[in-house]
């Protein structure tokens, strides 16, 4: 098959792991694989997945902006890309890519089937609109999370017909030799019990809730610290919280290129968030054999449903997830038994090479079903 990718960017994030590990997958098969994003290539510790792609031999090409005003440009730029190699699967990924990639392809190439990528259940209107004007021209639209399709229906307007579920993928085994940060780097004690949050920090995760309960979370003369690692638009206010409130209790710490080792230090990871798709970094935080505790929203579900209980609470409702947390921070066996069970779970449900397979199934059978048509 001849696959394009075509991505708003690829930064570190998880719908960019997805594509990575997608792409390397079906060329390592023997398809025909190109990426193209949007905005200008990451340079430095982000460009790991830039590093992969291109390590594989796989093109990658940019339409180099990354502002509104240069959509007329990248959208162009695609006609162009794809007019040159008609793909037989245009795969798009994210609001900017499914929008410009979906348009630019059903002009380009009308014979190319076309399937979109919803990751996160935004609740943006005039967002939700202008995909939709992209919807109407897809095949099928994959979705992270059985929430997330139902967003797709609601939202967007997508029919039952276009809508699959393919949810993302990970390998524990990768995480089989991970050996935990030491705490002290950053002048806590080697034995510290740290509730850990990765993520942007930007309204959408619900950090506020973390700030709510902070004396709950790492009460003051304890052992237990609350540790925050990103940017985004929230970090400078956060850096002057954890500040009033005491670096022995509290840090901010930037984005880390690997956190898979402060995983495997932290008691426990939380993720308060509003909204999500299929959040990663949970997913991570489970390979690992990290207990969570996670807001009921789009795709922690799927991820925690074996136990909900213990590891999940109503978005917004901070008490209770304060009371998850704590039940955590001082019970040994349960950290054991989610540490597992966890592990278990991502092995047995949610493995790379079953996702990689279940999007060549798809492909296939559309192809399969527009030939039978002509």
């Amino acid at each position: 098959m001849r696959i394009d990718f075509v991505i708003t960017e690829l930064f570190v994030g998880g719908a960019e792991k997805c594509l990575t590990e997608l792409a390397i997958g079906l060329h390592a098969s023997g398809d025909d694989v190109r990426v193209f994003s949007i905005a200008p290539l990451p340079q430095g510790p982000q460009a790991k997945f830039v590093d992969r792609l291109s390590g594989h031999g796989i093109d990658i090409v940019t339409a180099g902006t990354s502002h509104p005003r240069g959509a007329a440009k990248a959208y162009t730029t695609l006609k162009r890309w794809m007019a040159a190699r008609p793909a037989d699967i245009c795969q798009t990924f994210l609001f900017h890519a499914n929008v410009l990639g979906t348009h630019a392809s059903a002009a380009a190439t009308p014979s190319t089937v076309r399937i979109g990528g919803l990751r996160v259940a935004e609740p943006i209107r005039w967002r939700n609109w202008l995909e939709r004007t992209a919807v109407r021209r897809m095949d099928v639209l994959v979705c992270v999370s059985n929430r997330t399709q139902a967003f797709a229906s609601e939202h967007l307007r997508a029919k039952a017909s276009q809508l699959r579920v393919i949810p993302n993928g990970i390998e524990v085994a990768s995480f089989a030799d991970v050996q935990p940060a030491d705490w002290s780097t950053w002048g806590w004690s080697r034995d510290s019990q740290v509730t850990l949050f990765v993520g942007r920090l930007h309204p959408q995760k619900g950090l506020d809730l973390l700030q709510d309960q902070i004396d709950t979370i790492a009460p003051v003369g304890s052992h237990q610290r609350l540790c925050l690692v990103g940017d985004g638009p929230l970090r400078d206010d956060l850096v002057r919280w954890s500040e009033s409130v005491g670096h022995d209790r509290v840090r901010v710490l930037p984005w880390q290129s690997e956190v898979a080792p402060l995983m495997k230090a932290a008691r426990l990871l939380v993720l308060p968030s509003r909204y999500e798709g299929m959040p990663n970094v949970v997913l991570e935080a489970m390979a690992v054999g990290t207990p969570v505790v996670c807001s009921r929203v789009e795709g922690s579900e799927e991820l925690l449903g074996h136990r909900h209980h213990e590891q999940t609470f109503a978005p917004e409702d901070s008490v209770t997830m304060a009371r998850l947390i704590q039940r955590m921070q001082s019970d040994d066996d349960l950290c054991q038994l989610l540490s597992d069970e966890n592990r278990r779970v991502v092995q047995d449900r949610f493995s790379t090479v079953g996702m990689i397979e279940h999007y060549r199934q798809v492909y296939q059978d559309l192809l399969v079903a527009r030939s039978q048509t002509g």
